[in-house]
């Protein structure tokens, strides 16, 4: 069988199934199976698989047929223009979240000292690491999300401290941006999510709580413990929850404001650290 009529065929295949990125996810699958990069799908399409490429080409649509993330099939995902390794132990790094690391970028002075909380993957700790050139602290509760950022930091090269801790539990020091993209989604709205999020993504890096807001109002107090005078703290929140984000910060926080996603959507907040107000 040639790559091209593998491609057509896995595509039908996702397609069949239910898969909404059919075609993407063929493509990926492919690349993984043969150990190629995707222009090779197409600079080649007369390739024949071999006997263990169409095997392990099968399973994977068998897995990714059944809901699972082709991220998580492949192991990769790609944030910032870098490839980050993902594991069912951490969520997979979203184009939306990159807000987070434009605005970092935008801030001024540029920040030296950076903690990231909820890292999983260590995706914007790495990137603000590499990016910014910032002395960088991560931490996650869970140990294996903690074991997939130090492996993500280690391959790309990014000095990041990364910790296991239920946020800034035992962190000490004065930072300059704290960065934050914790689990924000309402208990209740868990069971309706997409299948490949609710019955794949681990449950403890989505569920914030009957509102989703349970792990933002514990970030507030540590946020106010950690950051310097004039310090900044950056994070992601869901859908609805724009109004709800801006009350938990009244004085000594100053210029909270909404960012808005590529979509024209409510996801992230930025809002200063003024105890002299």
């Amino acid at each position: 069988m040639t790559l091209k009529t593998a491609l057509r065929q896995g595509t039908e295949i996702l397609e069949r199934a239910g898969v909404a990125d059919a075609r993407p996810s063929a493509e990926s699958l492919l690349c993984h199976a043969l150990g190629r990069e995707r222009v090779y799908l197409f600079s080649h399409p007369e390739h024949e698989l071999t006997t263990v490429e169409w095997i392990h080409y099968g399973r994977y649509l068998h897995e990714r047929s059944n809901g699972k993330p082709a991220q998580y099939i492949t192991k990769r995902q790609e944030f910032w223009g870098r490839e980050f390794r993902v594991t069912p132990a951490v969520l997979i790094p979203r184009p939306e979240t990159e807000i987070l690391i434009e605005q970092a970028l935008l801030a001024r002075p540029s920040p030296r000292r950076v903690l990231d909380l909820c890292t999983g993957s260590g995706c914007i700790a790495v990137t603000l690491a590499l990016e910014l050139g910032a002395d960088v602290t991560a931490t996650d509760v869970s140990a294996e999300a903690v074991e997939v950022a130090r492996n993500n930091a280690r391959a790309l090269g990014a000095r990041v401290t990364i910790l296991e801790a239920d946020l800034a539990g035992g962190v000490e020091g004065v930072f300059d941006l704290i960065t934050a993209n914790p689990p924000y989604v309402e208990s209740g709205e868990i069971a309706r999510l997409m299948r490949e999020v609710r019955e794949y993504e681990p449950r403890l890096a989505l569920d914030g709580g009957p509102d989703g807001l349970d792990v933002w109002r514990r970030i507030e107090p540590e946020a106010r413990r950690l950051l310097s005078p004039g310090g900044l703290l950056l994070g992601e929140f869901g859908s609805g929850q724009a109004d709800a984000m801006l009350s938990l910060f009244p004085a000594p926080w100053q210029g909270a404001r909404i960012i808005h996603d590529l979509a024209g959507l409510p996801r992230a907040i930025a809002v200063r650290y003024d105890p002299g107000s």
